[in-house]
């Protein structure tokens, strides 16, 4: 038996998401059992829990996507061996989800961890930086000296992306909520900030752009905000729809997009192939090791792992959360 926490029905999380104990799950053909070190939090967990997330699996199911830990079994067909390390995406979307002590993960969706990476950021590293990557690098095609907007900058898709842009020779303007959010994300590399709370976005960024407009705007939020970017998007600009952590996609007007020759570009990982994603993977860990990121991870313990959730569905996070997995906690509990 292991620990977990499961979603047992569609709500706020505080009504919905129980600890359980429940069977460790047995891996099958191209699947690997991971003993958790850490797991990440993101706002597909919320979205999981108020049952309005795609890939939703049949109640009742343990979440999280985002895992970092330990192979100690296989299925048929995998090649990776027990007692190495991976980050990766879990099995979430058939029910066998990260927020448990072990976790099943098709073998394609796992990557190699440097040894000095600590678990909290390996567990929070693969979906946001690789989605930064693909979102600017591979679907639009930045610039190096390009400027990049990035929404809701200071959650743990924005904050990557700051990084990322940073990193790839961008100009970075980071949009969020509060004077706190800000300076995390001056941390990150942004060369400018906007408080979309007391501030007019849209002429504040034509005002720092001279009238020019950003070149491409990062977008993980969507909703009436990211609609209005299209007022400040440079003349071919690229509009990336990475998310809608506000409920809805962004859908800016066509005319304007046109009068722009500006585009709106979808991003999703998943169609990625494995050698690309490979090749994503080596360069962003190079970034990491050059100290081209600075971790913004929170650490929480499993048995408050709940508390992660519900402050990511209220959007009160800043940075990333992790559930970090104590042996011993477990232990003693069950003594």
């Amino acid at each position: 038996m292991m620990r977990a926490w499961q979603v047992v029905g569609a709500g706020h999380p505080s009504d919905v998401l129980r600890q359980v104990e429940v069977p460790v799950p047995v891996p099958g053909p191209g699947e690997v059992l991971l003993e958790v070190e850490a797991a990440g939090i993101g706002k597909p967990d919320a979205f999981l829990c108020r049952g309005n997330y795609a890939f939703a699996p049949p109640l009742p199911f343990i979440p999280g996507q985002e895992i970092c830990g330990k192979v100690v079994a296989v299925g048929d067909g995998v090649s990776v061996r027990t007692g190495e390390r991976y980050m990766g995406v879990t099995n979430f979307f058939d029910g066998r989800g990260g927020l448990a002590e072990f976790t099943i993960a098709t073998e394609s969706t796992l990557f190699r961890v440097p040894e000095s990476m600590p678990a909290s950021e390996a567990a929070t590293f693969r979906i946001g930086y690789s989605t930064a990557l693909i979102g600017l690098q591979r679907r639009g095609q930045l610039r190096e000296g390009e400027t990049v907007v990035v929404l809701g900058a200071s959650g743990g898709s924005g904050i990557t992306a700051v990084q990322v842009a940073s990193a790839l020779g961008a100009r970075v303007i980071a949009v969020v909520s509060g004077t706190e959010k800000e300076s995390l994300c001056q941390l990150a590399g942004a060369a400018e900030t906007i408080d979309r709370t007391s501030s007019d976005v849209v002429a504040t960024i034509n005002k720092l752009t001279s009238s020019r407009g950003a070149d491409l705007v990062y977008d993980p939020v969507g909703g009436e905000l990211a609609d209005s970017m299209v007022n400040c998007l440079a003349i071919g600009g690229r509009h990336l729809a990475v998310g809608f952590a506000s409920g809805s996609w962004a859908n800016p007007s066509v005319a304007q997009l046109v009068r722009r020759n500006a585009s709106l570009v979808g991003v999703y990982a998943g169609t990625i192939s494995r050698a690309d994603n490979e090749d994503d993977h080596e360069a962003l860990l190079s970034m990491y090791s050059s100290e081209k990121f600075t971790s913004f991870v929170h650490e929480v313990a499993f048995d408050n792992a709940i508390d992660a959730v519900i402050a990511v569905d209220e959007g009160s996070v800043v940075g990333k959360s992790a559930v970090v997995i104590s042996r011993e906690e477990g232990k003693n509990e069950s003594a």
